[in-house]
């Protein structure tokens, strides 16, 4: 999973545990591992959500000022299915955190 690089730091501070994304199927899975900075996030969970779903509130927690900025970042492809990806941060080794 790549984040945008404003995203890194609060995701690697604990401050971001979520992510909106569009796309056509996941490119994730939960218990997935993938490298981010000296280490990895684990993708706790992942559900289709509406793109009413979408609210200032989400947007905050997910590192974003508002739904327009996140909107901007979010959709990759041609995709049009909405996901929410919750996932914790582990420092530690990257070599551990390696997708799998």
């Amino acid at each position: 999973m790549t984040f945008a690089k404003q995203l890194r730091g609060p995701i690697m501070r604990g401050e971001i545990s979520c992510s909106v994304r569009i796309w056509q199927r996941p490119h994730v899975k939960v218990g997935g591992r993938y490298g981010l900075g000296s280490g990895f996030i684990e993708v706790t969970s992942i559900r289709r959500i509406a793109l009413s779903d979408i609210t200032p509130d989400l947007a905050i927690r997910s590192g974003f000022p508002g739904v327009v900025a996140l909107m901007k970042v979010a959709k990759h492809g041609p995709g049009e299915k909405v996901y929410l990806i919750e996932f914790k941060y582990h420092a530690g080794s990257a070599s551990a955190g390696a997708a799998s």
